[in-house]
């Protein structure tokens, strides 16, 4: 059975040539294009992945979304793939603080523009862990 991915980026034709990617890969691909929505989407069906872009709206709004889903009981296992173009805005959004990779919980980072090779290879990736992880609990 197809895995089902979300993805919530602001920017149509990057999504659109990274869900073109995925749906070649076989995966069932759905596209929220706001943080509303893409909570939306979340709370209301199944995924078994996220590709989350950081900057959007407002500004970092991926981010509160990476938060809001560490601490919703049923999305804290889902895996998240953040795809951004962030190097360059990073020292812009958090001046003054320390950059750790781990500013939030997220499980992978991938920089844009986004080589197909090393999408797919973090999305199989970070699908396989989160089943062994599942496995494991049984």
């Amino acid at each position: 059975m197809a895995k089902k991915l979300l993805m919530i980026d602001d920017d149509p034709d990057f999504v659109a040539g990274i869900k073109s990617i995925l749906d070649g890969a076989g995966f069932e691909v759905d596209v929220c294009h706001n943080p509303k929505d893409g909570l939306h989407a979340l709370q209301t069906k199944k995924y078994d992945l996220l590709l989350l872009d950081i900057m959007m709206g407002r500004g970092a709004e991926g981010i509160m979304i990476a938060r809001k889903l560490r601490k919703d009981e049923k999305l804290r296992e889902l895996p998240v793939l953040i795809i951004t173009g962030m190097r360059e805005q990073i020292a812009f959004l958090f001046p003054g603080e320390p950059i750790h990779p781990r500013f939030v919980e997220i499980d992978e980072l991938v920089e844009k523009p986004v080589e197909p090779k090393l999408l797919l290879e973090k999305v199989n990736g970070l699908i396989q862990l989160a089943e062994a992880k599942k496995a494991e609990k049984k």
